[in-house]
């Protein structure tokens, strides 16, 4: 498990960076998912 350790004044964060990847690629795909329905939904619609 890869770990990054972020220090800002006082506060000290410890990022996970497989989960962030997973995120990351998790809202890539959900993206795209809805730029496929908006474009067969375009397509759909008489102009």
């Amino acid at each position: 498990m890869r770990r990054k350790l972020i220090i800002e004044g006082n506060a000290v964060y410890e990022i996970d960076e497989d989960c962030m990847l997973r995120k990351r690629m998790d809202h890539s795909e959900e993206e795209k998912e809805k730029k496929e329905n908006n474009k067969e939904e375009n397509q759909d619609r008489p102009g």
